[in-house]
This record gives structure tokens, C-alpha cells and sequence, in this order.
């Protein structure tokens, strides 16, 4: 570990070292995970390249301050550093970086930092301990390794478009960005077991993660049916294969979807509408053999009451079911504020007014994540790191002066 614990702090990265230079959504994702978690987490950019998400966001004022909205939204927590890493004095700066870090994230070219001396084999020979995780479109070799790619090219590729949609709309792309947060989520799981792993084997590590391979584990059910059935599935709109489990329009117009996936919960619902005949189809090859009979009765039902209404009914009766919102309605549900998803920032340096940004998808009882400190702008920190490790002052000018940092 490269800091010493807090005695404060508990959470499990603290004293964890994370060199980030990611770009774009995936991999800054990944390292803010980790950063939320307690990692001394270093975003490293390029002074005259700098991460292209800066200026990405609603406002265009800020995205020309290089402080984007995309940009804001996974950057908390981490310290700024510049390098121009086609600079022989840059690479030898990451290579002091590195020999003491625990951590290397990079979502560049596969080989491109090979090329440059900084690969996993290169940094290895340096640090034996360091865990150098590397996130592309399609991982490090085969017939695309060297291909760049975005979400939604993988979004097209692996399959996803295909299976959303409707029969005369698809393939459609999902409206957030989901292989990118996913492949970040893949990317911070697999860092966290390389660092377990570590402290049983002393060793580092070489994690690969590949865009198109979280795509496809995002979709393992279907993957599965298809390798054994030879079934390609096919955009359901929201008629999934059990009618309790599908969406309905209400009186309103607003889709309600139910989950009524076991039998305890078919029953349930069926009973409360005093239809014992179809609470029997309690089994999934039951509800199935029986799905436009159920399908149509509940689309009769629901279209007798708004959605709202049928969200409480079901609530109170202990169905699943949720009328759909947009977003700005989900973000106003008493449970996301009560589970305090959302950080609120005063200020920040860049930023001219109060802004939130999202956290992680799980709390901990105790140590668990944190933001600390609001996104930097670029390069905030450079100064403050080249000194811990070593640069004076007359030295980091020279390094301004001729663009290396």
C-alpha cells in the first residue's frame, strides 16, 4: 500500500494508490468506484489532449472551462495531473508513479502505451506488485484487440439493439449509456479481486476487460437460451414471456409494469381481482401456456385506473409494479433521496453554481463510499504531485515551459 491508514477512515481503499488515465466514461467510471472507496486516485491527461468529456454537457460555458457535466459526473474524488506522455521526461515521471503505485487503470489503444514503454511488462519490471488493469472496445489481441469503439457501436454489435424495441422499431439503442457504466462497474470489480488476490500472492497483475465481453455478460440469460436452444431473440417490447411480468397501459395512458414473476406473487395478483381460476396458473410453464389469456385479461384490468393508483394498490398487496417515469421523476423519489444516491456540491472550483453528481449503487454499514472533494479542472494537482515525488520547483517550470506537463 502506498499511504499510511486513517485511523478515521475506514473505508477499504484507503491507502491505495490508483494511477487513472482513462478517458471518456468507462474507464474514469471504473476509477471512480475506486476513489469513492478510498483510493488516492491520480486522473492523469494529456495538458494539450485532455480527457474530450470536459467538454461534454448541457452548458456550454463549462464545457469550454473544460468542467462538462460528463465530465463532472465520474471525476470526484481524484487529484489532476498533466503529462505529455510523447515526452521522455513525462514517461519517466509515470514510471516514478508507478514503481510506488498499487494501481494502474488505462483505456488507450491496445499497445499504445507498450509502444511508449509503459506497458504491463515494462511497469511490471518496475513494480512487481502493481495491478495494471487495461479496458478497451474488445479486449487486448484478436482479429478487432487493436480496434477502437464506443458504447454504442458495442451497444450494435454485441446483439443488445437487436433484443429492444419493437417489431418496427429495432434494433434501437437503450437511452443511457449502459456497456460504458457496466464495463466500469467490470472494471472496479476485477481491480478490487486483483487486490485481494495480491495480498495472498504478493504479486501483480494483468486485468483485461473488454467492452463487447461485458455486453454480452449483460445479456448471459439470452446468451445462454440461445447457445441451447438456437433461439435468437427478437424485440418483445414490454410483453415479456410471463404476462406478470410485463408492461400495460393505465387509464392515464402511463405504462405500469408488473413483476409477478413467482406463484406466491401470481396468486396473489389474481386473487385480489377474485379470479382463482387464473391464481392456478401459478408455475412458470403454466403462466406461459397461458400468457395471451392472462395478458389480456390484465390489460382489460389495468386500463380501469391510473398508473399511480395502480402502483399503490400493488404496494399494498406486496406486487412488484412500478408506473414508468422519466428521469427527472425518478430522481424525486422520496427512496433515491433517502438512500442518498445523489451528492450535492455547493461549489467548485470551474463550476458557477451548485451541482450533484451520482454515487454507487450500494451503501456499507460502516467505512463505506465517500465523496470527499469535487472534480478538479485540468492539471489542478500537477505542482502538488511532482513534488511528493521529488521535483523542485526550478524543475517542474522547465517541465511547464516546454509543454511536458
Amino acid at each position: 500500500m502506498t499511504a499510511a491508514l486513517s485511523d478515521d477512515d475506514t473505508r477499504p481503499f484507503v491507502g491505495v494508490r490508483v494511477l487513472d488515465l482513462t478517458h471518456v466514461l468507462a474507464g474514469p467510471f471504473c476509477t471512480y468506484q475506486l476513489a469513492l472507496l478510498g483510493a488516492d486516485t491520480i486522473k492523469i491527461e494529456d495538458p494539450s489532449n485532455p480527457d474530450i468529456v470536459r467538454e461534454s454537457g448541457p452548458d456550454l460555458a463549462h464545457n469550454r472551462r473544460g468542467m462538462g457535466t460528463s465530465y463532472l459526473t465520474q471525476n470526484s474524488n481524484k487529484r489532476c495531473l498533466t503529462l505529455n506522455l510523447k515526452d521522455p521526461r513525462a514517461r519517466d515521471v509515470l514510471r516514478t508513479l508507478a514503481a510506488n503505485a498499487d494501481v494502474l487503470v488505462e483505456n488507450y489503444r491496445s499497445g499504445a502505451l507498450t509502444e511508449l514503454g509503459l506497458g504491463f511488462d515494462q511497469l511490471i519490471a518496475i513494480n512487481p506488485r502493481l495491478i495494471y488493469c487495461s479496458m478497451t472496445g474488445y479486449g487486448q489481441d484478436g482479429p478487432k484487440g487493436r480496434h477502437n469503439s464506443y458504447d454504442p457501436v458495442i451497444q450494435g454489435m454485441s446483439g443488445l439493439m437487436s433484443t429492444t424495441g419493437t417489431a418496427n422499431a429495432s434494433p434501437l439503442k437503450t437511452g443511457a449509456p449502459v456497456i460504458d457504466y457496466a464495463s466500469g462497474l467490470s472494471g472496479a470489480f476485477a481491480v478490487s479481486c486483483a487486490l485481494f488476490q495480491r495480498e495472498r500472492t504478493g504479486r501483480g497483475q494483468h486485468i483485461d476487460c473488454a467492452m463487447l465481453d461485458t455486453a454480452l455478460m449483460m445479456m448471459s440469460s439470452l446468451v445462454t437460451s440461445y447457445l441451447f436452444s438456437g433461439h435468437v431473440p427478437v424485440p418483445r417490447e414490454n410483453d415479456l414471456d410471463q404476462a406478470g411480468v410485463s408492461g400495460y397501459r393505465a387509464q392515464d395512458g402511463v405504462m405500469l409494469m408488473l413483476g409477478a414473476f413467482n406463484a406466491r406473487q401470481n396468486r396473489r395478483l389474481w386473487m385480489s381481482f377474485d379470479r382463482p381460476d387464473l391464481a392456478s396458473y401459478g408455475s412458470l410453464e403454466l403462466q406461459e401456456k397461458h400468457r395471451d389469456e392472462l395478458a389480456n385479461e390484465l390489460r382489460r384490468i389495468i386500463a380501469t385506473r391510473t398508473a399511480a393508483e395502480w402502483e399503490a394498490y400493488f404496494d399494498d398487496i406486496g406486487v412488484p409494479a412500478g408506473r414508468a417515469r422519466n428521469l427527472a421523476e425518478a430522481l424525486a423519489l422520496e427512496q433515491v433521496r433517502h438512500r442518498g444516491f445523489v451528492h450535492q456540491f455547493a461549489m467548485a472550483e470551474g463550476v458557477d453554481r451548485p451541482f450533484a453528481v451520482p454515487t454507487t449503487g450500494f451503501r456499507y454499514l460502516h467505512g463505506g463510499p465517500r465523496v470527499d472533494s469535487p472534480p478538479r479542472s485540468l492539471g489542478a494537482d500537477t505542482n502538488s504531485i511532482l513534488a511528493e515525488i521529488g521535483l523542485d520547483a526550478v524543475t517542474i517550470a522547465e517541465y511547464r515551459r516546454d509543454g511536458v506537463v
